[in-house]
Parts: structure tokens; sequence; C-alpha cells
């Protein structure tokens, strides 16, 4: 559950933490959220392979938990949020910023005034400047820039959080069902009761992220949204560590003798997969930046399994007639099933920042009341001259 939470809560912040926090531009930060996306759903590989011929699935999954709460604790350190500055005519004017996501405004000041500004395909458009201000009301494309000057500090423990949390799904996420699984013999009538419990923890997960995630996130802060789930899987954690008895020695390594016996001077096998786990957090931290890289790994690693596939098809099931159909059709699905998720991802990214810029986030067109009680959005209960003070429900919708 608190594995899922912690996903379906990055789904909903991590785009808005990069547009919004360190002022990331549109694509580097839709990168960047792909990089993350597709990494997440690589390692997952490595970690299921790990724990089936070494560690076994509880350790695996402990060490996982381990890994996800130091990067959402880390998440939680937000540093200084980066400012902009407006580079016009060979001046600099300072950008303000205040709120978050579909609350969040943005003034460049001239002449020490703030005004409000929005860009179009003309230029830089800026709202109510009076004729007699130092620079025009719009300024044509290509006269300007707007530079973002980040905290060096805040930028690499992000980094390291995001690394962290990727490698702490990849030896979690792979091997929690499988423990499930393993928890009941081959025929048992209960694996599906079992299965279905499962799930519900799955969707709690899911549900309570979209909810508590964003409003923490927009109302208190970036670091209480990232650290809820980090707090979710601390508590998880010492649950799962307490209830090592109910499993009745289930998810346990396959090979225990020889997981520790010495591989490397004292270091024996399980903790050498500790060990390189931390290594690759490392290795991530200087990938997960570079997109770019990260992109051209898995076009590279999808050629190539096309290529495998293709050849599989053509000369190893060269006469079987009905597996090489079969092959055929698998990976007529695979790829539909690949398409689909493409475009389904879009949602934490793409699709995140669409409803934050051109959605009404909000439930009520106006104000009132209910029973008594005040409703509407800060603006709405505003404009009707309701108070904020005491008790009221806010009908605004986090992205």
């Amino acid at each position: 559950m608190w594995e899922r939470f912690s996903f379906y809560g990055m789904r909903g912040l991590l785009i808005f933490y990069l547009t919004q926090h360190f002022l990331f531009d549109d694509g580097f930060a839709t990168g960047q959220y792909g990089t993350y996306g597709s990494l997440v759903y690589l390692l997952p590989l490595i970690g299921g392979i790990v724990a089936d011929r070494y560690i076994g699935t509880r350790k695996a999954i402990m060490f996982g938990a381990v890994l996800l709460v130091l990067g959402h604790g880390l998440m939680g350190f937000e540093g200084r949020p980066a400012t902009q500055t407006l580079q016009y005519g060979g001046q600099s004017y300072a950008v303000q910023m205040e709120g978050r996501a579909d609350g969040r405004q943005s003034r460049v000041v001239i002449d020490g005034q703030p005004y409000a500004y929005a860009s179009g395909e003309t230029g830089l458009a800026i709202e109510g400047l009076p004729a007699t201000a130092s620079v025009p009301a719009v300024l044509p494309t290509g006269q300007y820039e707007l530079s973002a000057q980040r905290d060096p500090m805040g930028v690499n423990v992000f980094y390291l959080a995001l690394s962290l949390i990727i490698m702490g799904v990849g030896f979690l996420k792979p091997n929690i069902s499988t423990l499930v699984g393993q928890l009941y013999p081959q025929g048992d009538p209960r694996r599906d009761s079992g299965f279905t419990l499962y799930y519900y923890g799955i969707n709690l997960g899911a549900f309570w992220a979209a909810v508590l995630c964003g409003y923490l996130g927009q109302n208190f802060g970036w670091g209480w949204g990232f650290g809820l789930a980090g707090i979710g899987m601390a508590l998880g954690l010492v649950v799962f560590w307490l209830g090592k008895p109910l499993l009745q020695g289930k998810g346990e390594s396959p090979y225990p003798e020889l997981i520790k016996k010495p591989l490397v001077g004292p270091i024996n096998r399980e903790w050498l997969i500790y060990i390189l786990g931390f290594v690759g957090v490392g290795a991530l931290f200087f990938v997960v930046p570079n997109h770019e890289l990260v992109g051209i790994g898995l076009l590279l690693s999808t050629i190539a399994a096309i290529g495998f596939i293709g050849w599989f098809i053509i000369f190893k099931l060269r006469g079987d007639k009905v597996a090489r159909e079969r092959m055929m059709l698998a990976s007529v699905l695979i790829f539909g099933s690949a398409v689909f998720f493409t475009l389904f991802e879009q949602a934490g990214s793409s699709l995140n920042l669409f409803a934050d810029r051109n959605v009404d986030l909000s439930i009520t067109a106006t104000a009132g009341t209910l029973f008594g009680i005040p409703y509407g959005t800060p603006a709405q209960m505003a404009a009707a001259g309701l108070s904020t003070t005491g008790f009221w429900i806010d009908t605004t919708i986090t992205a």
C-alpha cells in the first residue's frame, strides 16, 4: 500500500515540483519525469532476479523499503526555491513568485512595482504596465530571456532522493506480490482472497496519495506531500519487520548458506548485494539528471528487443507453426500494451500541466452555504464576502 502511495504521490507532485520549485522548463521537467517513470518500471526486473536467486523476497522487500524511507525523507528537504530573473535590453528585472499549483502567481518587478505577465506567440505580455514604464508592454520573442537561479545543494539532494526511491522501488515492487503468492500453496482457495486484500491495499494507497499528497503539497509545502509517503513507508516497514513470524519462513533465500559465505574478504553475498544496491544509487545519481542519455539507452534497448523477438520468431520457431503464430500474437499484444502505457503515463506529466493551466480546478461555480456551512474556493469565498477564518469547505481540486 505504501509503495503505491509513494508512486502515486510522486505522480501527482513531481512535475509541479520540477516546474514550480526548481523552475525547470516544461521540456526538461517532462523528460525528467519520464526518466523517473521508465526507471521505476525497469529496475524491478533486476530486483526480482536478485531476490529469486539470492536474498529472497522478504529481505529484498525490507531493503527496498529502507531505500524508499531514505529517499522520501530527503524529498522532504526542499531547500531554497529557485528564483527567476527577466533579462531585457541589458537590464535585469526580478520575478516574484507566490503560491503553488493553481494558486501560483508570478509577477515581474518593473520600476519597483510588480506586474503579472504571460508568454504568448508574439512575446512576453506584461499586464497593466503604464506607458511611462522603462520597458514596453510586450517584449518581442527573442529579445528577452527568463533565467532561473537554483540552489545547487537542493538540486543535488533532490537527485539523490530520486535515485534512492528508484532503487527502492526496484527491490520492493516485484517482490511484494511474489511474497503474497508464496504465502499459499498451489490450489489453495485462500489465494484469491489474499490477492484481493493485497489489491485493496494498492487501491487504498493510490486513492489516499491522490487526496493527501496534493493537498499537503499545495497548502503546506512540497516537503509535506513527499514526506508523508516516507512516514507511511517507515510505519509499513516496522509492521512488516514485526510480522516476520507470521510469514512462517516464506520469502526466505533459496540458498541461505550460500549467501552467508564470505565472498570478498569478510563480506558475504548478501551484504555485497546491499552494497551494490547503494553503488547503484550512486550510478543513478549521475544518470537521472541526464534524461537524454536514458532516452538513448531505452531506444537502443527497444531496438535490440524488437530485433531479438524477430530473430526468435523467424529462426528459432521456423519449424513450429503453432508456436510461431502464438509468439506473433503475443508480440502484437506487447506492442499495444507499450503504446497504451506510454499514453497512460502522460497523466503524471503533460496532463498534469494541462489540468493546472487550462482546467478550472473547483467543484463549485460560486461560493455558498450548505446547512449553514460556507463552501467554495478561497477566491469564491472572498468574492462572496464569506469568511475563511472559521470552519468552511474548500471546493478546490488539486491537480
